[in-house]
């Protein structure tokens, strides 16, 4: 075998060598021969349940914020005093019911 042989031989191996290497890396080359970087199949999964939680906790801040948002809104404060005054008024009421109660039954 000539020198020129084993030489083209090691090139070949390297080269196989170097390409695996980058397979398993995630690394892909495109049909014009530019280089990216591809997860591999497993960190995929990992990558799409993370996408997943992030979008659940958008959704999460999101009512969080429109919560926060609406309690300080104008109506929300009418909202809010006429509860207040229709509770403050329900108070003595039923304290007033039961002393008319008590009293008719004396």
């Amino acid at each position: 075998m000539s020198s020129w042989a084993i030489v083209a031989i090691i090139a070949i191996v390297v080269w196989g060598v170097v390409q695996m290497s980058k397979a398993r890396a995630g690394i892909i080359t495109d049909e014009d021969g530019n280089e990216s970087f591809a997860p591999p199949r497993e960190d995929q999964a990992a990558l799409e349940a993370a996408q997943k939680e992030r979008d659940e906790l958008r959704e999460r801040v999101q009512v969080l914020e429109r919560i926060i948002t609406d309690a300080n809104t104008p109506d929300a404060r009418k909202t809010q005093l006429l509860a207040e005054e229709i509770e403050s008024l329900r108070l003595p009421d039923s304290g007033r019911a039961t002393k008319t109660k008590e009293d008719m039954s004396e």
